[in-house]
C-alpha cells in the first residue's frame, strides 16, 4: 500500500514539473502579454496554496482518503480543459482551477503515508518519498517539452489527466478508507498559537519555504547563467537532472538510515549548509565540470533537507493535527517557488547575484536553526 501512495506522490509532482517548460510558450501562443504570461505561470502556484490548506483541514476532519481521491479526479478533469483555452483569460481560469484541485492531492497523500508509517522509520519513509519527487523532477520537464513539441500542450495535459484519472479510480478501490473515530483521537486541532510555539513546526515550515525559494531561483537563473557563459542551452536541463540524480541516490542508498539515526534538526542544518554553499560555488564558477559539482552538492543538500522537514513535521503533530500541518507545509512550498523567482526578478539581479542572495538566505537559515537548538 505504501508503494501505491509513493506512485500517487510521483504523479502529483509529475503533473507539476511537466508543465514547467510548456505553459509560457502556450500562453504566448494564445496571444498573452508578458504580464499575462507571467500571471498564467504563477496562477497555478497561487491557487495551489489554497488547495493545500483546504486539503489539510479536511484531512484532519474526515481523513485523507476522500480528499485524496477527489483531488486526483478533479485534477484529471481540469487537465482535459486545456483544450478549451481560446485566449489568455480562459487560460488563467483553467490554471486557477487546475492549481486548486492539484493542491488537494499532496498534503492528503503525505498525511495518509505518515499516519501509516512506523515512527521509527519516518525519516527513511520521507527519504523514499523524496526519491519519487526527485524522479518526477527529472522525468516531468523532459516529458512536457518533448511530447508537447510533437503534439500540443492540450494533448500533453490530456495524457497526464488520463494517468491521474486511472490513478484516482484505482485509489477509490485500493486504498483503505478507515479513519479513527474522532473520540479516539486527541482533541488537538492545529491553531496559530500552536504553530508559533512549536519549534519543530516552525523549522519544518521554514525549511519548506527556503527549499522551494532556492528552487525558484534555480529555475529562473540557471538558464541565464548557462547562456551567459556561452554554453549550450540544453546544459541547464542536464544540470537540473544531475541535481535530481544526486538527490535520488542519497534518498535510496543505505545512507538514508541516517535520517532515522540522527535527530532531524541536525540533518536540516546540514542540508541548509550544503545547499547554501553550493549556490555560492555556482555563482563563482564558469567551467562546466564545476557547474556539475555545484549541482551535485546542491542535490545532496536537498536530499538531507527534504526528509528532515518531513520528520520534524511528523514529530511535532498527531494524527488529529497532521493533515492541517501538511496543508500549511505545502502552501509554504508553493509560496517559496513564486517568491524565489519573483523576488530575484523584481530586483533585476544577475544570475550570479541571484545565486548569492539565495545562498545567503540558506546559510542564514542554517545559522538560525543552529543558534536556537537549545531553545
Amino acid at each position: 500500500m505504501q508503494l501505491f501512495i509513493y506512485i500517487i506522490i510521483f504523479f502529483a509532482f509529475f503533473d507539476l514539473f511537466a508543465q514547467l517548460p510548456i505553459i509560457s510558450p502556450f500562453a504566448i501562443e494564445l496571444q498573452a502579454t508578458p504580464f499575462l504570461t507571467g500571471l498564467a505561470v504563477g496562477m497555478y502556484s497561487l491557487s495551489n496554496t489554497f488547495g493545500n490548506i483546504v486539503s489539510g483541514i479536511f484531512s484532519d476532519r474526515k481523513g485523507p482518503f476522500a480528499i485524496l481521491v477527489a483531488g486526483m479526479l478533479l485534477t484529471a478533469a481540469f487537465l482535459f480543459t486545456y483544450s478549451l483555452a481560446e485566449g489568455p483569460y480562459s487560460l488563467l481560469a483553467i490554471r486557477f482551477l487546475h492549481g486548486l484541485a492539484a493542491g488537494l492531492i499532496v498534503p492528503a497523500a503525505f498525511t495518509y503515508l505518515a499516519n501509516r508509517t512506523d515512527h521509527s522509520r519516518r525519516g527513511k519513509g520521507a527519504a523514499v518519498s523524496g526519491a519519487f519527487v526527485g524522479l518526477a523532477a527529472i522525468i516531468g520537464p523532459a516529458y512536457g517539452a518533448i511530447f508537447s513539441s510533437r503534439t500540443s500542450v492540450p494533448e500533453t495535459m490530456a495524457v497526464t489527466g488520463t494517468l491521474l484519472l486511472i490513478l484516482g479510480i484505482s485509489s477509490f478501490f485500493l486504498l483503505s478508507r478507515t479513519v479513527k473515530k474522532r473520540k479516539e483521537l486527541p482533541a488537538e486541532p492545529l491553531t496559530f498559537n500552536m504553530i508559533i510555539l512549536n519549534s519543530g513546526l516552525l523549522r519544518a515550515f521554514m525549511g519548506a519555504f527556503f527549499l522551494m525559494f532556492s528552487q525558484g531561483v534555480l529555475a529562473y537563473m540557471l538558464p541565464l547563467k548557462v547562456s551567459g557563459l556561452g554554453l549550450p542551452a540544453e546544459m541547464s536541463g542536464l544540470l537540473l537532472s544531475v541535481f535530481g540524480i544526486a538527490a535520488i541516490l542519497v534518498f535510496l542508498l543505505p545512507v538514508n538510515r541516517l535520517f532515522d539515526a540522527i535527530k532531524p534538526v541536525y540533518t536540516l542544518i546540514a542540508g541548509f549548509f550544503l545547499m547554501g554553499s553550493s549556490l555560492f560555488l555556482l555563482s563563482s564558477v564558469s567551467a562546466a565540470p564545476l557547474l556539475y559539482t555545484s549541482m551535485i552538492t546542491y542535490g545532496i543538500g536537498f536530499a538531507f533537507l527534504f526528509p528532515s522537514i518531513n520528520s520534524l513535521l511528523i514529530d511535532s503533530t498527531t494524527e488529529r493535527s497532521r493533515g492541517k500541518a501538511y496543508g500549511y507545509f505545502y502552501a509554504f512550498f508553493s509560496i517559496g517557488v513564486v517568491a524565489g523567482s519573483s523576488f530575484t526578478g523584481a530586483l533585476a539581479l544577475s544570475a550570479d547575484r541571484g545565486f548569492i542572495t539565495s545562498g545567503v538566505l540558506l546559510l542564514s537559515a542554517a545559522a538560525v536553526n543552529l543558534a536556537t537548538l537549545r531553545k
